[in-house]
């Protein structure tokens, strides 16, 4: 029966090089024992495992995503948020040609209802949808739909969505949809990953980190001289709890860590397109660069959709050993019963004639003196740049916002800070753990802690909507020192925060006043209010 069902394949053309080496191992597969399954596998091309994983770990992420949306997106940009949606696509609409020339540009579904009800129902479907990737379910429909939801997002999030990573989520899932089979939803349905799929992921991966290496070695003198880690675990964006043991490693130790940076995205990224040993040890670097990135910070979910594509270094046969004997098992029997797709096949080498088509300007890119990161070419975000930390600031800027019950705003007044949830404030708080999860109003506040109120005019809206206790914005905080009765006046403080060395005291932080950047303001300042009126927030 095998030999007659393989005939029929091979005669109709549906058989490739790849799977005729695994058909016929696999006739033998359950004489095989567990420990020698390795053996059993073809030598090349085999990537059922890969395939899981990636799909788990994808869902994980796309999961973190869509909570994080279900949770800040109605403080951000609801009716009542920082910047709202529907002020946003009133703006935009009439300059790209009015609702559907928006969409065309902007691709959303919130072009056609952008309720507060709708924002978050599209949050929690997502998130529940990714809940079923993780759990094994994952077909080509299904990963176009999150997709198409996640993009939602990212084309109306404005400044909250303005990071690199949200247009990799996007990249990323939209090749992941052309591993799957348009409606076999299980882990290992009957149609194998398509190889030139896998090459795409390999692909991006370059495009990921040899970008990130490249904007580094031109932007900054300090990953040149081998120095830039002295600062970035001090003035990173969002430290956490082992930033600053990293801080105050020994400066040869803090020089190789740099050396490691510059092997992991100048180097390995050319190898994983080489053979097997060489593609595995670039996956294996990549892969562990990440994590010693996510052990000494909090960069968002980054680090973990980053390793996704270079899963597809890593064929069957290097899952095997790490992977239980259960999963191996189901793959082994996947491969047995395999079938390939002809129309799938067919879709897979069309998505990569378009992908290749649409690299050219994103690799011309990486090799331009004048290189830019995190840009998309096209309103789909298929295929886009990539970088991150192509400057590394040498000190630590943080704005802090106090509020007053002081009818004298001065600085004899009892001011009491607002907590972030991330960034530092209390010299004696501990940098939390906040990744994968993202704090989309700390990191915003990185960046405007390095620039001027007029770049951030948003924060205008904060201060008035902390004035009057607004329960959104109040969420965006670890705690509010109002409970009872918003403040009289709310000002906006710049520090200079440095990390200590561990003492008796249990102080984390030493901070340094610089001065206001904002003056203290009240509910009646009839210049806030006007700035409001102006913007649409009032």
């Amino acid at each position: 029966m095998f030999a007659a069902s393989h005939r029929e394949r091979q005669a109709s053309g549906l058989c490739s090089p790849e799977f005729e080496s695994a058909s016929l191992h696999n006739h033998d597969l359950v004489r095989v024992k567990v420990e020698d399954w390795e053996r059993a596998l073809p030598d090349r091309g085999a990537y059922w495992l890969t395939r899981f994983v990636i799909l788990r770990l994808l869902g994980i992420v796309y999961a973190i995503a869509f909570l994080v949306a279900a949770n800040q997106i109605l403080p951000l940009i609801g009716s009542d948020g920082l910047l709202p949606v529907g002020n946003f696509l009133e703006h935009v609409g009439p300059a790209l040609g009015g609702s559907l020339g928006g969409f065309l540009r902007l691709p959303s579904i919130f072009w056609f209802n952008h309720s507060d009800y709708t924002l978050v129902i599209t949050a929690w479907l997502g998130f529940a949808l990714s809940c079923a990737v993780v759990c094994g379910y994952a077909n080509a429909l299904l990963l176009t739909l999150l997709w198409i939801l996640y993009m939602s997002f990212v084309h109306v999030g404005q400044e909250w969505y303005g990071y690199g990573w949200e247009v990799q989520l996007l990249e990323t899932g939209f090749l992941a949809i052309f591993l799957c089979p348009l409606l076999d939803g299980r882990p290992f349905p009957r149609r194998p990953p398509p190889l030139v799929v896998i090459w795409l992921f390999r692909a991006l991966i370059f495009r990921i980190m040899f970008g990130a290496g490249m904007i580094k070695i031109r932007g900054d003198e300090s990953w040149r001289n081998l120095t830039a880690l002295y600062y970035h675990f001090e003035t990173q964006p969002i430290p956490n709890g082992l930033s600053r043991w990293f801080y105050f490693l020994p400066r040869g130790v803090l020089r190789a860590g740099t050396l490691f940076n510059h092997l992991a995205e100048l180097v390995a990224p050319w190898f994983v397109f080489w053979p097997r040993f060489a593609r595995i040890a670039a996956g294996l670097v990549i892969v562990a660069f990440q994590f010693t990135i996510f052990l000494g910070g909090n960069l968002s979910f980054l680090n973990w959709l980053t390793i996704i594509p270079a899963l597809s270094c890593f064929d069957d046969r290097a899952w095997a050993k790490v992977l239980p004997a259960r999963l191996t098992k189901s793959a082994q029997a996947a491969a047995a019963r395999a079938e390939v797709s002809r129309p799938m096949s067919c879709v897979a080498w069309a998505l990569a004639a378009l992908v290749a088509f649409l690299s050219i300007q994103p690799v011309i890119n990486i090799f331009s003196p004048n290189q830019i990161m995190n840009t998309s070419f096209e309103p789909l975000d298929l295929v886009n740049t990539y970088g991150a930390f192509g400057a590394v600031g040498k000190e630590r800027y943080n704005v802090i916002f106090e509020g007053t019950e002081s009818p004298q705003p001065n600085d004899s007044a009892d001011w009491k800070s607002y907590s972030y949830k991330g960034l530092p404030v209390a010299l004696n708080q501990r940098p939390p753990q906040i990744a994968p999860y993202h704090l989309r109003l700390d990191w915003q506040m990185w960046f405007a802690a390095m620039g001027r109120p007029n770049d951030y005019p948003w924060t205008l809206h904060l201060i008035w909507q902390l004035l009057h206790n607004q329960p959104g914005a109040v969420g965006l905080f670890r705690s509010n020192p109002f409970p009872e009765k918003p403040p009289r006046y709310i000002r906006a403080v710049l520090y200079r925060y440095s990390f200590v060395r561990p003492n008796p005291e249990g102080l984390w932080w030493k901070r340094e006043k610089l001065g206001l950047w904002l003056p203290p303001l009240s509910a009646e300042n009839p210049e806030l209010r006007e700035l409001l009126r102006q913007a649409g927030w009032r």
